[in-house]
């Protein structure tokens, strides 16, 4: 009994042992309950809240009323509860209309982003927008729209008419992957589309609205001018936010250097920018007798880098990537205000603490999980080695080197599940390209902050000058690592629960104290099997119909060699692929015509029908097919004898994905749940379908039915 009794002990021994450093684990609780929420696979009702709410409350007064002892667990009770509540209440305050239905016609609308495609076309961020016979409270808060073969010269604020072709936004390209519509509804985006209809513009921008997009946008242009050419558009993105300007060539060699990040205004911007303002307002101050003798300058300097990191976050347009390095900072400068240690992991926790409840959506961006776990794991490690008196052996030169490459190595370890998780790609010559391109970053941010005090003078042309020389330095290194043999390695996307264990392992690792801490390899290993073990989908079919991906012996196989590009792009990198999709479209496991695409999966007989005669060729398809994926919108069941996909189930059911089991083919629809970005549907259940007859047609030696 005694012995079941300290067994019994011992974790809450522990946890009192480890007071005082538990209030970072405070996040990874919160993170518990949005997982969780956004796991559910219906809407919580509001009596679902109510009773959350009572928990929370529960949990409050026994927190106040109990022992030391329970605090702890308690604590993290709350967090879950916490998570859960934000989840609700961000839900119901941004909720807007979403576009129900394809929409063809005159769009009105005011500029508020511009940016490009992944194809290079110019694209815009509308609010204010007006749809033809639409009423207001169901026409889309913000419409994005892509410009084909046109480089009109807009500018945000300005008021803009076009005629467009709009849908809602997408789900995702198979079961699991990356959830546009989610994203979009949380964004507030009710519509996506393009046009290739000159625009015309409606109204000159107000001078009193949009002033800092206009901001943005002009500054940018300057940027451009004075630096022409790639480097230009690469400083105006770096420096202001502005990535109208960089072309898909620029962003490919970026993203397989590992150096992507540099456009990304996140921790790094930020950090170059807010510590080289420190450093020049703390050492003007100490210049200046008078004042150095009277206030003290660090403190000072950390006010006005506060004033110059907040209206950077508004320049760079205030994306989540920037709120987040702006909440570190001002974390790190309210303690050096207070005299604390700028740099723990009790700042990095109060920051996630504070965007988590404001923004819980953000725990399953790729920003969010890259941006903290570089930042924890460098504060542990250079914790570590403050800890070891490293600083006291070497010189300040071999220090600076040291601490230059160290970061790098752990920043680099850091992120690099979330990367191939996310991105599906290793870059194996990362570390080279990031120590070989920090110090020109660093000069770049630099001179663009020098250049914004010198440009009321007209004298930042110095300034200018060597922002290009940085950004030129930047994309040399970007094309050249990323042009050498085997610079990416590609990642098969892992199981759902991969990522999470190798995750919490890091996070049980780093946070806690004692040699039980070692036990985290357990979750590490489990992660990595489930990783290493995962299968793809022998069939994927898009959601529109138009593509569909099989897996054969050299890879995936694709349908269409154009078209449904998304989706094409999403499976070849799930499966860890680098082919584009012409290759994939090349290679063995379709026959026939390119409007009549013949396939076979087990016994399985399949046929992808598009095309202005995929309605014509539905009969005789049916005759020889257990399986017809058609574009043609169907009525009823379609012919008997056979199972047909079209449009209209699609949008119940999303993509599909197939697997073989059983002798029959089972397909799993990405539509998961009747969550609002869902349009609250009814989940659908998984479509079988069996063989009619025993033989493929490959098999009767015949290359079509």
């Amino acid at each position: 009994m005694a012995g079941r009794q300290s067994w019994l002990l011992l974790p809450i021994g522990a946890l009192l042992t480890a007071r005082g450093k538990l209030f970072a684990w405070i996040p990874v609780f919160l993170s518990l309950g949005i997982g969780l929420w956004f796991a559910l696979p219906a809407e919580p009702a509001g009596w679902h809240y109510a009773v959350v709410a009572a928990g929370l409350a529960l949990v409050v007064l026994c927190r106040i009323k109990l022992s030391e002892i329970w605090h702890p667990p308690l604590v993290a009770m709350g967090a879950v509860l916490v998570g859960i509540l934000a989840c609700g209440l961000r839900l119901y305050t941004i909720d807007a209309p979403v576009l129900a239905f394809d929409y063809r016609g005159p769009l009105q609308g005011r500029v508020v982003e511009i940016d490009r495609s992944q194809s290079d076309a110019l694209r815009l961020v509308l609010d204010q927008v007006v749809l033809r016979n639409m009423a207001p409270s169901l026409t889309p808060k913000y419409v994005r729209i892509s410009l084909q073969n046109q480089e009109p010269e807009v500018y945000p604020g300005e008021v803009i008419l076009l005629t467009a072709n709009l849908g809602p936004p997408g789900g995702p390209a198979e079961p699991g992957a990356f959830d546009f519509q989610r994203m979009a509804y949380f964004d507030q985006l009710g519509a996506v589309g393009y046009t290739r209809d000159p625009l015309m513009l409606w109204a000159e921008a107000d001078p009193q609205a949009q002033w800092i997009n206009r901001m943005r946008s002009f500054l940018g242009a300057g940027i451009r001018a004075a630096v022409p050419g790639a480097s230009g558009a690469f400083a105006a993105g770096a420096m202001t936010g502005d990535r109208s300007g960089i072309r898909s060539d620029t962003v490919d060699a970026l993203r397989d250097s590992n150096l992507a990040h540099l456009l990304a205004i996140s921790g790094q911007n930020m950090a170059f920018l807010t510590v080289f303002v420190f450093a020049l307002f703390r050492y003007g101050f100490a210049l200046v007798p008078p004042l150095a003798l009277r206030v003290n300058a660090k403190k000072l300097a950390a006010v006005v880098t506060f004033g110059v990191a907040a209206f950077y976050l508004m320049l760079s347009g205030a994306n989540v990537a920037t709120e987040r390095a702006f909440l570190m900072v001002t974390v790190m400068l309210g303690a050096v205000l207070l005299d604390r240690r700028a740099l723990t992991l009790r700042s990095v926790a109060i920051s996630g603490v504070v965007l988590l409840i404001w923004q819980p959506e953000q725990l399953l961006e790729p920003g969010f999980q890259l941006s903290y776990a570089a930042t924890v794991v460098l504060i542990a490690g250079f914790q570590a080695l403050d800890g070891r008196k490293v600083a006291k052996r070497y010189p300040a030169w071999a220090m600076a080197l040291y601490i230059m490459v160290l970061s790098s190595v752990l920043a680099g370890a850091a992120t690099a599940p979330f990367a191939a998780a996310h991105f599906n790609r290793f870059t194996d010559y990362g570390l080279l390209a990031n120590l070989l391109t920090g110090p020109a970053m660093l000069l770049l941010m630099g001179a663009g902050a020098v250049a914004a005090l010198l440009a009321p003078l007209g004298l930042a042309a110095p300034a200018l000058w060597v922002m290009g020389q940085g950004s030129a330095w930047i994309l040399a290194v970007a094309h050249w690592i990323s042009d050498l043999d085997g610079s990416v390695t590609p990642i098969v996307a892992p199981q759902s629960g991969g990522l999470p264990l190798i995750t919490f392992a890091g996070i049980w690792l780093i946070l806690w104290q004692g040699r039980i801490r070692w036990m985290s390899a357990l979750p590490a290993l489990a992660g990595l099997a489930l990783w290493a073990t995962t299968e793809r989908p022998q069939i994927l079919i898009a959601e529109d119909a138009r593509l569909v991906g099989l897996w054969g012996p050299q890879g995936r196989v694709l349908s269409q060699s154009r078209g449904a590009g998304f989706a094409a792009e999403t499976w070849l990198e799930n499966d860890g692929d680098l082919a584009v999709q012409a290759e994939a479209a090349s290679r063995e496991g379709f026959v026939g015509a390119r409007n009549m695409r013949w396939f076979q999966i087990g016994t399985v007989t399949g046929v992808s029908l598009t095309g202005k005669y995929a309605a014509d060729n539905l009969a005789e398809a049916c005759q020889k097919a257990d399986l017809v994926i058609t574009t043609a919108s169907i009525e009823g069941l379609g012919p008997e004898g056979c199972f047909v996909i079209d449009p209209a189930m699609l949008a119940d059911t999303g993509a599909l994905a197939g697997y073989w089991e059983d002798g029959k083919l089972i397909l799993h629809p990405s539509r998961d749940s009747a969550r609002r970005w869902r349009g609250g549907a009814k989940v659908p259940v998984a479509l079988e379908i069996e063989p009619r007859r025993p033989q493929s047609f490959a098999q009767n030696g015949r290359s079509t039915p």
